[in-house]
């Protein structure tokens, strides 16, 4: 992805002046990211809040002591280079660079080459009414695996919840795998094919007088 690359060039000299916020970041090198990679406006906003995101990420990490403790080998490592990204590392869009034409199940995208139109995405018969009905915020576009994948969120309202119309008691046991407070009596397959036996034995070993058998 081309969009990875305007990550790189000015950010390292960025990092050396300790500058990780996206107002500053944008002042020193907006210009730069778009001259550089032909990026319009927004992409290249997109670019320059991941970095800060990625940044603030990895502070969040050092203060909580995921990367160690100060001095150890790898926060020394993690603190004393740029953070890089993967050419095919994700890149955001919001819907000035992504619309979605769910009737015809296409979208327009923003490249470096010029605007798409017409791209076909497809989903389970549930993932596609939802994201009809439900889409909200930014979308990512993701290379895996040899396929590209748009990854979207839904806000999916809350389900009203429902006043019980009465309740039933569960006992859990071990002569009877559950019972219920109506007298329903639920085991195991298996427990029940031996069950007869199991209890033939255990009258056969219950004592009749004062000596125990011994032949169970």
């Amino acid at each position: 992805m081309h969009c990875q690359q305007g990550r790189q060039p000015g950010f390292a000299h960025r990092f050396q002046q300790r500058c990780f916020r996206n107002f500053d970041l944008r002042r020193h090198t907006y210009e730069q990211v778009k001259a550089a990679c032909g990026l319009a406006a927004q992409p290249a906003q997109h670019v320059m809040k991941k970095v800060c995101d990625a940044y603030r990420t990895l502070h969040a990490n050092l203060a909580a002591g995921n990367l160690g403790k100060p001095g150890s080998a790898r926060r020394v490592k993690a603190e004393s280079k740029p953070i890089s990204f993967r050419p095919g590392a994700a890149q955001p869009y919001d819907d000035r660079c992504l619309s979605w034409q769910h009737g015809d199940r296409t979208v327009s995208i923003w490249t470096v080459a010029g605007r798409l139109r017409g791209i076909a995405f497809t989903g389970s018969a549930r993932q596609l009414a939802l994201l009809a009905a439900h889409r909200k915020g930014e979308s990512d576009l993701v290379w895996r695996d040899g396929m590209w994948f748009l990854h979207a969120t839904v806000d999916v309202p809350d389900i009203a919840a429902t006043a019980p119309h009465g309740f039933r008691g569960v006992d859990l046991g071990i002569a009877d795998i559950a019972t219920t407070s109506d007298a329903a009596r639920y085991s195991g397959k298996r427990l029940n094919a031996v069950r007869p036996a199991i209890v033939s034995c255990a009258a056969a070993c219950r004592p009749s007088g004062p000596d125990r058998p011994s032949g169970c």
